[in-house]
């Protein structure tokens, strides 16, 4: 006779796997924790297999997990591809999203693709600025999702993944082991003050090489080994690299993604919601990976 997968599950213990841990699982599915191990539980048991590792520290895959993950994907691609294409042509209209520059890639791409994909008579209107430019427009409601990098998360937002903020220079540069440091930063940059304060405490004197209103006139001079930058993790400039400083520079504190959702309760809205916290979730997991 034939057995049915259970979708819930299946979309459950993908996004674990893919997200790393339950806890985000949740976040992203918008679900309880509990719920989340309810379905991976019956998951397990419907298949009569463990698909989980759960005697280390970190939640791993067993082989049956490893070979689940990869047709568990296709499954709900395939399902997500006929609710879309069957259902998704009732929304038309404009959907605005704002994204901070440094944080476009690699994520956004693939966002906009599948959000074409399962409503292809929306328009994304891609608003690209500072952190805090997108959240004065959304407070205005000029936009209906932002996306902003911060230390914490404020009033109706929420944290779609962590990331550690990190030294960026010239590749090959040199520029670090000056004295004063110089330092080339866009003036509303979100990270500046932050990365200042910590020079400043460490005792690490530094200058001001650049300070322009363009993200790209700073990367280009970090990139010419003119000055050094900070950088979320995945998301580095073209033509620069992290610096292994070794404990020259100060330590910097992680910065959360996060992500602000004007009408939650709209289903184009929710829809994108939840493919941004997938595709993130993904993409910080993969740089995880490449790390270890």
């Amino acid at each position: 006779m034939a057995r049915n997968m259970d979708m819930t599950a299946l979309r459950s213990f993908v996004t674990v796997a893919e997200s790393g841990g339950v806890t985000r699982a949740a976040g992203i599915l918008n679900l309880t924790q509990s719920a989340v191990s309810m379905q991976l539980k019956r998951l397990e048991e419907s298949l009569d297999l463990s698909l989980l590792d759960r005697t280390g520290r970190s939640i791993g895959l067993t082989p049956a997990g490893e070979q689940l993950l990869g047709l568990g994907r296709r499954m709900l691609d395939v399902n997500d591809e006929i609710y879309a294409r069957l259902t998704a042509t009732e929304f038309e209209g404009e959907l605005k999203l704002g994204v901070p520059h440094d944080i476009i890639y690699p994520a956004v791409p693939q966002i906009l693709k599948r959000f074409a994909a399962d409503f292809p008579r929306m328009k994304v209107r891609l608003i690209s600025g500072a952190t805090r430019k997108l959240l004065e427009m959304f407070g205005r409601g000029e936009c209906d999702l932002i996306l902003t990098t911060e230390e914490s998360c404020g009033p109706g937002g929420r944290s779609i993944v962590e990331l550690p903020l990190l030294w960026i220079g010239a590749m090959g540069g040199t520029a670090w082991r000056k004295r004063p440091l110089p330092v080339a930063f866009c003036s509303n940059c979100i990270f500046r003050g932050g990365v200042l304060s910590a020079l400043n405490a460490a005792g690490v004197p530094w200058e001001m090489t650049v300070d322009s209103e363009l993200d790209n006139a700073v990367e280009a001079a970090v990139s010419a080994d003119l000055g050094v930058n900070v950088s979320l993790e995945g998301n580095l400039p073209p033509h620069t690299e992290v610096i292994h400083h070794g404990g020259a520079l100060p330590a910097l504190r992680p910065q959360k993604i996060n992500l602000y959702v004007q009408r939650p309760d709209d289903a184009v809205s929710a829809a994108m919601a939840s493919i941004i916290g997938q595709e993130y979730a993904q993409h910080a997991q993969a740089g995880r990976s490449n790390v270890a």
